[in-house]
């Protein structure tokens, strides 16, 4: 699993972090989505994941 960290600057803080899980499969899709629009601020994977090596 992945944590997609994101914020929409119009709306949050520069600070502010929201979290969007994603697997391996989805990981780019989502980050594509979000950086498109300007919202991703970093793609870190969560600790422990099974799912890091797919």
């Amino acid at each position: 699993m992945w944590e997609l960290r994101w914020n929409n600057p119009r709306l949050h803080p520069p600070e502010r972090r929201k979290t969007w899980l994603a697997c391996a499969a989805h990981r780019g899709s989502l980050g594509d989505f979000l950086d498109a629009r300007g919202f991703l601020r970093e793609v870190v994977p969560v600790p422990g994941s099974p799912t890091l090596e797919g």
